[in-house]
């Protein structure tokens, strides 16, 4: 029987964010999600939804104190609203750059710098990260949506550090493909040039932007994916830092590791070590 929890929940509304908020209410736990607009959760005893947009300080500050006086404290912050963004780094724009860093990396900042200290003062919490396995290997036009999974990487894995005396778990979930509008609605285009026309076609199937609309892709159920953080956010005595999810996961971070480990290799002292 799992202690009922306090869990706040960003980008709650659509995808991973929406499959973990039914799934902790299932599970009996307490949830504030954020939406940045209008949403369609279900009504709950146990939910109180709020509107956020994570790129701003002030209003995050706000959130994370609202949460933590509704539910009595903050026993979970599940940092997943994101978007991502495709694009050559060479097409992206400014506006580009500053929202997908502001949503992936600066979100999750502000609201981990909230959470932290009234974590502190319970002695105990938990702050899971959505990143990807994009975090550890890169693709062409992925590049800068790359980036930002791999800078919340490396504040999380320090601040996971700093933290953890304070009796506060810090988490990185790295899903493989999942079976969500990831790559529809929520996903933003640069400006595309002719120039890499050759190169969406070989990666996409065609040089059209944005793509033409479709289903959701394929991978992992959002429902098993929420399952599967869920299962690990039950299993505190399993300190592991980065938690794959999808059965696709663990083959894209071996590949993405021995390309690094080769490239590494070519120093001798480094091969030799």
């Amino acid at each position: 029987m799992t202690t009922s929890q306090g869990w706040m929940i960003t980008g709650g509304n659509r995808g991973l964010g929406r499959a973990l908020t039914l799934a902790a209410l299932d599970a009996g736990h307490s949830v504030v999600a954020t939406t940045r607009a209008e949403h369609s959760l279900p009504p709950h005893e146990r939910l109180h939804v709020i509107q956020l947009d994570v790129r701003d300080r002030e209003s995050v500050r706000d959130a994370v104190s609202a949460a933590a006086e509704h539910l009595g404290g903050l026993d979970v912050l599940v940092n997943n609203a994101g978007i991502g963004l495709i694009g050559a780094v060479e097409e992206v724009s400014e506006e580009d750059a500053r929202t997908v860093f502001d949503t992936n990396l600066l979100g999750p900042l502000w609201l981990s710098q909230a959470v932290i200290p009234i974590m502190r003062a319970q002695g105990s919490g938990h702050i899971v990260q959505i990143s990807s396995v994009g975090a550890v290997g890169t693709m062409p036009t992925l590049g800068l949506y790359n980036a930002s999974k791999s800078g919340l990487e490396a504040f999380s894995e320090a601040m996971a550090a700093e933290v953890r005396r304070f009796g506060i778990r810090v988490s990185l979930v790295e899903p493989g493909e999942l079976a969500t509008d990831w790559a529809g609605t929520s996903m933003r285009f640069a400006e595309p040039t002719r120039d890499n026309d050759a190169l969406r076609t070989e990666l996409f199937g065609t040089a059209e932007v944005p793509w033409p609309a479709g289903e959701a892709s394929g991978g992992t159920a959002p429902e098993d994916a929420a399952d599967a953080i869920l299962s690990w956010v039950h299993a505190p005595t399993d300190d592991r830092l980065r938690v794959l999810v999808g059965d696709d996961a663990p083959a894209q971070v071996r590949a993405a590791l021995d390309l690094r480990y080769a490239d590494y290799a070519h120093d001798p002292r480094f091969a030799a070590g």
